[in-house]
């Protein structure tokens, strides 16, 4: 396998773009933060998430790279809907109790303006907490602070 990739590796460091050379640059950074911290999931390093929480809210604030970017040059959706879910989810399972965890039931995401600038920044915050669902409210922000989606999810609370 390490070899494979050597070879893929090399291939594509002596044929790729500018461009081509710095999504992969971000995307082997993002893999060595998850080796590096330990963690068990890909997303919030492969998108170099970093996240404030308080007692109500949650924000995670990830870069803009090529890598995101659709055919438009702008920020995909699915991005964004990425970022949306988890920064809610986060928060949901953040305000449950050990031992009990939340997954994203339904999400719905209104697109307000493109995703650019240097930065996406999803904030969310907690609409309603039941015994079997939280619902949750989301936005994300370009690093200008303009409003590109909102959102809400509700999250079935389960036993982990």
């Amino acid at each position: 396998m390490k070899d494979e990739l050597r070879q893929l590796l090399e291939t594509c460091l002596e044929n790729g773009s500018e461009s081509d050379l710095q999504a992969i640059k971000f995307l082997l950074e993002g893999v060595q933060n998850k080796i590096s911290k330990k963690r068990d999931v890909y997303i919030a390093d492969l998108l170099h998430m970093e996240s404030r929480i308080d007692k109500d809210s949650f924000e995670i604030n990830i870069p803009v790279n090529p890598v995101l970017n659709n055919n438009l040059k702008i920020v995909h959706g699915g991005i964004t809907a990425t970022l949306l879910d988890t920064v809610m989810g986060s928060l949901a399972n953040y305000q449950l109790p050990e031992g009990y965890g939340a997954v994203t039931n339904q999400l719905n995401i209104h697109y307000i303006a493109p995703g650019s600038g240097e930065f996406l920044n999803g904030r969310a915050k907690i609409i309603h907490r039941g015994t079997k669902t939280i619902v949750v409210e989301g936005e994300a922000y370009r690093s200008d602070g303009k409003k590109i989606a909102h959102a809400t999810g509700t999250f079935f609370i389960v036993n982990k």
